[in-house]
Protein backbone atom coordinates (compact mmCIF):
# COMPACT_ATOMS: atom_id res chain seq x y z
CA UNK A 1 0.00 0.00 0.00
CA UNK A 2 0.92 3.50 -1.00
CA UNK A 3 0.73 6.27 1.54
CA UNK A 4 0.10 9.92 0.48
CA UNK A 5 2.00 12.51 1.82
CA UNK A 6 -0.81 13.98 3.59
CA UNK A 7 -1.89 10.47 5.25
CA UNK A 8 1.53 9.75 6.38
CA UNK A 9 1.82 13.86 7.42
CA UNK A 10 -1.53 13.58 9.76
CA UNK A 11 -0.64 10.00 11.22
CA UNK A 12 2.47 11.41 12.36
CA UNK A 13 0.81 14.65 14.10
CA UNK A 14 -1.58 12.39 15.54
CA UNK A 15 0.72 10.06 17.30
CA UNK A 16 2.82 12.79 18.09
CA UNK A 17 -0.07 14.62 19.87
CA UNK A 18 -0.10 17.76 17.74
CA UNK A 19 -3.84 17.34 16.12
CA UNK A 20 -5.57 18.03 19.31
CA UNK A 21 -4.24 18.32 22.71
CA UNK A 22 -4.29 15.10 24.75
CA UNK A 23 -5.71 14.49 28.00
CA UNK A 24 -2.79 12.70 29.16
CA UNK A 25 -0.75 13.47 32.13
CA UNK A 26 2.97 14.53 31.76
CA UNK A 27 4.43 11.09 32.42
CA UNK A 28 2.02 9.22 30.61
CA UNK A 29 3.03 11.95 27.25
CA UNK A 30 6.74 11.39 27.44
CA UNK A 31 6.19 7.39 27.82
CA UNK A 32 4.58 7.91 24.63
CA UNK A 33 7.06 10.11 23.27
CA UNK A 34 10.10 7.97 24.41
CA UNK A 35 11.83 10.69 25.11
CA UNK A 36 11.82 14.85 24.71
CA UNK A 37 14.96 16.14 23.55
CA UNK A 38 16.55 18.70 26.20
CA UNK A 39 19.74 20.23 25.16
CA UNK A 40 18.32 23.18 26.59
CA UNK A 41 16.06 23.39 29.73
CA UNK A 42 13.01 25.29 28.49
CA UNK A 43 12.62 23.70 25.07
CA UNK A 44 10.68 20.45 26.61
CA UNK A 45 8.17 22.33 28.39
CA UNK A 46 7.19 24.27 25.50
CA UNK A 47 6.99 20.65 23.59
CA UNK A 48 4.58 19.39 26.28
CA UNK A 49 2.60 22.50 26.28
CA UNK A 50 2.27 22.38 22.54
CA UNK A 51 0.62 18.87 22.95
CA UNK A 52 -1.02 18.75 26.27
CA UNK A 53 -4.50 19.95 27.28
CA UNK A 54 -3.79 20.81 30.74
CA UNK A 55 0.45 21.52 32.01
CA UNK A 56 2.31 23.84 33.70
CA UNK A 57 6.07 24.14 34.46
CA UNK A 58 5.39 22.39 37.80
CA UNK A 59 3.88 19.15 36.16
CA UNK A 60 7.37 18.39 34.56
CA UNK A 61 9.94 19.94 37.49
CA UNK A 62 7.96 17.66 39.96
CA UNK A 63 8.88 14.67 37.75
CA UNK A 64 12.35 15.40 37.34
CA UNK A 65 12.97 16.30 41.44
CA UNK A 66 10.41 13.35 42.12
CA UNK A 67 13.16 10.89 40.02
CA UNK A 68 10.07 9.69 38.20
CA UNK A 69 12.12 11.54 34.17
CA UNK A 70 15.48 11.69 34.14
CA UNK A 71 17.66 13.82 31.99
CA UNK A 72 20.84 12.25 30.42
CA UNK A 73 22.97 11.72 26.71
CA UNK A 74 20.94 9.04 25.01
CA UNK A 75 19.40 9.49 21.24
CA UNK A 76 22.04 10.75 19.19
CA UNK A 77 24.35 10.86 22.05
CA UNK A 78 22.24 14.11 22.95
CA UNK A 79 20.30 15.31 25.75
CA UNK A 80 17.10 13.54 26.61
CA UNK A 81 14.31 13.51 29.25
CA UNK A 82 12.62 9.93 29.89
CA UNK A 83 11.14 8.33 31.92
CA UNK A 84 13.19 6.73 34.90
CA UNK A 85 12.47 2.91 33.85
CA UNK A 86 12.54 3.81 30.50
CA UNK A 87 16.42 4.94 30.91
CA UNK A 88 17.27 1.91 32.20
CA UNK A 89 16.83 -0.09 29.36
CA UNK A 90 17.21 2.79 26.70
CA UNK A 91 20.68 4.00 28.33
CA UNK A 92 22.20 0.66 27.74
CA UNK A 93 21.27 0.18 23.86
CA UNK A 94 22.66 3.80 23.32
CA UNK A 95 26.50 3.19 24.54
CA UNK A 96 27.01 2.52 20.86
CA UNK A 97 25.93 6.06 19.31
CA UNK A 98 27.69 7.47 22.61
CA UNK A 99 30.97 5.58 21.93
CA UNK A 100 30.77 7.13 18.03
CA UNK A 101 29.87 10.57 19.61
CA UNK A 102 32.90 10.63 22.05
CA UNK A 103 35.62 9.18 19.31
CA UNK A 104 34.63 12.10 16.92
CA UNK A 105 34.55 14.89 19.24
CA UNK A 106 37.12 13.71 22.09
CA UNK A 107 39.23 10.92 20.58
CA UNK A 108 42.18 13.41 19.25
CA UNK A 109 42.47 14.91 22.99
CA UNK A 110 42.35 11.54 25.01
CA UNK A 111 44.90 9.15 22.89
CA UNK A 112 46.83 8.84 25.84
CA UNK A 113 44.21 7.57 28.08
CA UNK A 114 43.04 4.05 29.04
CA UNK A 115 39.43 4.61 28.74
CA UNK A 116 38.31 1.54 30.77
CA UNK A 117 40.64 2.85 33.69
CA UNK A 118 38.71 6.87 32.89
CA UNK A 119 35.41 4.97 33.57
CA UNK A 120 36.34 3.28 36.36
CA UNK A 121 38.12 6.24 37.89
CA UNK A 122 35.16 8.55 37.13
CA UNK A 123 32.81 5.66 38.56
CA UNK A 124 34.97 5.91 41.88
CA UNK A 125 34.94 9.67 41.91
CA UNK A 126 31.02 10.31 41.51
CA UNK A 127 30.34 7.65 43.99
CA UNK A 128 27.99 8.76 46.62
CA UNK A 129 27.91 12.20 45.41
CA UNK A 130 27.39 14.50 42.60
CA UNK A 131 30.15 16.30 40.47
CA UNK A 132 29.59 19.17 37.89
CA UNK A 133 31.27 18.40 34.53
CA UNK A 134 33.96 20.68 35.10
CA UNK A 135 34.47 19.35 38.58
CA UNK A 136 34.96 15.75 37.62
CA UNK A 137 37.14 16.44 34.62
CA UNK A 138 39.55 18.80 36.69
CA UNK A 139 40.22 15.32 38.88
CA UNK A 140 40.74 13.20 35.94
CA UNK A 141 42.97 15.74 35.10
CA UNK A 142 45.20 15.12 37.85
CA UNK A 143 45.72 11.24 36.38
CA UNK A 144 46.20 12.51 32.73
CA UNK A 145 47.49 16.32 32.81
CA UNK A 146 48.64 15.57 28.97
CA UNK A 147 45.29 14.88 27.99
CA UNK A 148 42.63 17.91 26.80
CA UNK A 149 40.91 18.56 30.35
CA UNK A 150 37.30 19.16 28.33
CA UNK A 151 37.30 16.02 26.57
CA UNK A 152 38.04 13.85 30.19
CA UNK A 153 34.80 15.03 31.48
CA UNK A 154 32.86 14.82 28.25
CA UNK A 155 34.25 11.12 27.56
CA UNK A 156 32.98 10.36 31.33
CA UNK A 157 29.80 11.41 30.14
CA UNK A 158 29.72 8.89 27.81
CA UNK A 159 31.43 5.79 29.48
CA UNK A 160 29.65 6.14 32.29
CA UNK A 161 25.42 6.06 32.84
CA UNK A 162 24.83 9.30 34.72
CA UNK A 163 21.94 11.45 34.80
CA UNK A 164 21.91 15.42 35.40
CA UNK A 165 19.98 16.22 38.26
CA UNK A 166 17.74 18.92 38.78
CA UNK A 167 17.58 21.77 38.93
CA UNK A 168 19.45 20.87 35.90
CA UNK A 169 17.10 20.70 33.16
CA UNK A 170 14.56 22.45 35.28
CA UNK A 171 12.82 25.58 33.49
CA UNK A 172 14.87 28.57 33.02
CA UNK A 173 17.37 27.14 35.07
CA UNK A 174 20.75 27.35 33.50
CA UNK A 175 24.33 26.52 35.08
CA UNK A 176 27.01 23.69 35.63
CA UNK A 177 26.24 20.20 34.18
CA UNK A 178 25.68 17.99 37.37
CA UNK A 179 26.86 14.55 37.26
CA UNK A 180 25.11 11.47 39.08
CA UNK A 181 25.16 8.08 38.52
CA UNK A 182 22.39 6.63 37.37
CA UNK A 183 21.97 4.19 39.69
CA UNK A 184 22.26 5.88 42.79
CA UNK A 185 19.85 8.34 41.73
CA UNK A 186 17.47 5.64 40.33
CA UNK A 187 17.97 3.34 43.19
CA UNK A 188 18.16 0.31 40.29
CA UNK A 189 20.10 -1.55 37.86
CA UNK A 190 20.52 -0.37 34.17
CA UNK A 191 19.19 -3.86 32.17
CA UNK A 192 22.21 -5.57 31.39
CA UNK A 193 20.74 -6.80 27.45
CA UNK A 194 17.47 -5.15 26.16
CA UNK A 195 16.39 -5.70 22.94
CA UNK A 196 16.81 -3.36 20.35
CA UNK A 197 13.21 -4.25 18.89
CA UNK A 198 11.68 -2.81 22.01
CA UNK A 199 13.31 0.30 20.80
CA UNK A 200 11.99 0.09 17.57
CA UNK A 201 8.50 -0.83 18.62
CA UNK A 202 8.23 2.31 20.79
CA UNK A 203 9.98 4.65 18.07
CA UNK A 204 7.33 3.52 15.19
CA UNK A 205 3.89 3.50 17.91
CA UNK A 206 5.18 7.49 18.34
CA UNK A 207 6.77 8.26 15.00
CA UNK A 208 5.36 5.74 12.74
CA UNK A 209 5.22 4.95 9.61
CA UNK A 210 9.18 4.90 8.90
CA UNK A 211 11.79 3.70 7.32
CA UNK A 212 14.46 2.10 8.37
CA UNK A 213 16.94 5.22 7.88
CA UNK A 214 14.39 7.29 9.94
CA UNK A 215 15.04 4.80 13.01
CA UNK A 216 18.76 5.24 12.73
CA UNK A 217 18.64 8.72 12.09
CA UNK A 218 16.72 9.10 15.01
CA UNK A 219 18.54 6.24 17.14
CA UNK A 220 21.74 6.94 16.64
CA UNK A 221 21.94 3.07 16.35
CA UNK A 222 23.47 1.47 12.83
CA UNK A 223 22.27 -1.73 10.57
CA UNK A 224 18.94 -2.18 11.71
CA UNK A 225 17.92 -3.46 8.77
CA UNK A 226 18.15 -7.00 9.20
CA UNK A 227 16.19 -6.58 12.18
CA UNK A 228 13.20 -4.98 11.32
CA UNK A 229 13.16 -7.14 8.55
CA UNK A 230 12.98 -10.18 10.64
CA UNK A 231 9.80 -8.38 12.88
CA UNK A 232 6.46 -8.94 12.43
CA UNK A 233 5.76 -5.07 10.96
CA UNK A 234 3.38 -3.56 8.58
CA UNK A 235 5.33 -2.03 5.58
CA UNK A 236 3.71 0.15 3.54
CA UNK A 237 5.36 2.68 0.78
CA UNK A 238 5.89 6.42 0.73
CA UNK A 239 4.89 8.52 -2.69
CA UNK A 240 8.80 7.49 -3.47
CA UNK A 241 8.70 3.76 -3.19
CA UNK A 242 10.41 3.97 -0.19
CA UNK A 243 9.49 1.24 2.61
CA UNK A 244 7.86 2.51 5.31
CA UNK A 245 7.63 0.24 8.25
CA UNK A 246 4.83 0.41 11.09
CA UNK A 247 3.46 -1.79 14.14
CA UNK A 248 0.79 -3.96 12.60
CA UNK A 249 -2.36 -2.97 14.60
CA UNK A 250 -1.70 1.29 14.13
CA UNK A 251 -4.10 3.04 12.60
CA UNK A 252 -3.46 5.69 10.03
CA UNK A 253 -5.35 8.93 10.36
CA UNK A 254 -7.14 10.29 7.21
CA UNK A 255 -5.56 13.12 4.90
CA UNK A 256 -8.67 15.25 5.42
CA UNK A 257 -8.19 15.80 9.58
CA UNK A 258 -8.10 18.97 10.60
CA UNK A 259 -4.50 20.10 11.96
CA UNK A 260 -4.58 23.33 13.99
CA UNK A 261 -1.24 25.21 14.03
CA UNK A 262 0.80 24.60 16.72
CA UNK A 263 4.37 26.03 18.15
CA UNK A 264 7.17 23.82 18.41
CA UNK A 265 10.34 24.25 20.38
CA UNK A 266 14.08 23.87 19.49
CA UNK A 267 14.96 20.58 18.97
CA UNK A 268 11.27 19.05 18.76
CA UNK A 269 11.52 15.39 18.48
CA UNK A 270 9.07 15.93 15.36
CA UNK A 271 11.43 17.58 13.82
CA UNK A 272 14.61 15.01 14.37
CA UNK A 273 13.02 11.99 13.97
CA UNK A 274 13.24 11.33 10.35
CA UNK A 275 16.29 10.88 7.87
CA UNK A 276 13.86 12.08 5.19
CA UNK A 277 11.69 14.86 6.56
CA UNK A 278 9.63 15.92 3.56
CA UNK A 279 6.14 14.34 5.50
CA UNK A 280 6.85 17.78 7.37
CA UNK A 281 9.19 20.12 5.37
CA UNK A 282 10.38 20.57 1.88
CA UNK A 283 14.25 20.20 1.23
CA UNK A 284 14.55 24.58 1.17
CA UNK A 285 13.10 24.68 4.22
CA UNK A 286 15.04 22.32 5.90
CA UNK A 287 17.75 24.04 4.87
CA UNK A 288 16.89 27.23 7.01
CA UNK A 289 15.07 24.95 10.09
CA UNK A 290 18.05 22.86 10.26
CA UNK A 291 21.43 24.79 10.28
CA UNK A 292 24.23 22.99 11.16
CA UNK A 293 23.62 21.11 15.21
CA UNK A 294 20.93 24.02 15.51
CA UNK A 295 17.68 22.62 14.89
CA UNK A 296 15.43 25.75 15.76
CA UNK A 297 11.55 26.36 16.92
CA UNK A 298 9.23 26.23 13.80
CA UNK A 299 5.53 26.42 13.99
CA UNK A 300 2.67 24.24 11.64
CA UNK A 301 0.15 25.47 9.30
CA UNK A 302 -2.38 22.53 7.93
CA UNK A 303 -0.14 20.34 9.90
CA UNK A 304 3.43 21.31 7.93
CA UNK A 305 6.36 23.31 9.04
CA UNK A 306 5.37 27.21 7.50
CA UNK A 307 7.81 29.29 9.25
CA UNK A 308 9.97 30.04 12.53
CA UNK A 309 9.76 32.04 15.79
CA UNK A 310 11.32 32.79 18.63
CA UNK A 311 11.14 34.73 22.06
CA UNK A 312 12.97 38.19 22.10
CA UNK A 313 13.26 40.60 24.66
CA UNK A 314 9.25 39.06 25.87
CA UNK A 315 7.81 38.86 22.59
CA UNK A 316 6.95 36.31 20.31
CA UNK A 317 8.30 36.79 17.48
CA UNK A 318 6.87 35.12 13.86
CA UNK A 319 8.37 34.61 10.84
CA UNK A 320 6.63 32.75 8.26
CA UNK A 321 8.40 31.55 5.06
CA UNK A 322 5.30 32.56 2.56
CA UNK A 323 2.30 35.01 3.21
CA UNK A 324 -0.45 33.88 4.85
CA UNK A 325 -3.83 33.86 4.80
CA UNK A 326 -5.33 36.22 7.31
CA UNK A 327 -7.52 33.68 8.76
CA UNK A 328 -4.07 31.63 9.83
CA UNK A 329 -2.60 34.63 10.69
CA UNK A 330 -5.77 35.17 13.33
CA UNK A 331 -5.06 31.80 14.68
CA UNK A 332 -1.52 31.90 15.00
CA UNK A 333 -1.59 35.31 16.76
CA UNK A 334 -4.08 33.21 19.29
CA UNK A 335 -1.82 30.64 19.66
CA UNK A 336 1.11 33.06 20.19
CA UNK A 337 -0.66 34.76 23.13
CA UNK A 338 -1.29 31.59 25.00
CA UNK A 339 2.22 30.34 24.08
CA UNK A 340 3.44 33.70 25.69
CA UNK A 341 1.15 33.72 28.94
CA UNK A 342 2.19 29.93 29.40
CA UNK A 343 5.98 31.42 29.48
CA UNK A 344 4.79 34.18 31.49
CA UNK A 345 6.54 37.08 28.81
CA UNK A 346 5.39 40.16 29.18
CA UNK A 347 5.32 40.95 25.09
CA UNK A 348 2.94 40.61 22.63
CA UNK A 349 2.75 38.70 18.83
CA UNK A 350 5.08 40.47 16.09
CA UNK A 351 5.77 39.46 12.19
CA UNK A 352 8.84 39.30 9.98
CA UNK A 353 8.87 37.88 6.63
CA UNK A 354 6.52 38.11 3.57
Amino acid sequence: MRLTLRVLNRTTLNRQLLLGRAALSASQAIERLVALQGQDANPPYFGLWSRLASFTQDDLTSLLYGRRVVRSSLLRGTQHLTLAGDYLWLRPLMQAPLSRVRQAGFGRGTRSVDLEELAMLARGHLTGRTLTRSQLRDLLAERWPQAEAPALGWSAQTLLPVVHTPPSGVWNRGGGTPFTLAEEWLGRPLDPAPPVERLITRYLAAFGPASMMDVQAWSGLTRLGAVMSAMPLRKYQDTEGRVLYDLPDAPLAPEDMPAPVRFLPYYDNLIVAYADRTRLMTVEQRRVVCVGAIVYPTFLVDGFVAGRWDLRDGDLVVEPFDPLPEPVMAELADEGRRLLAFAGAPGAVSWIGP
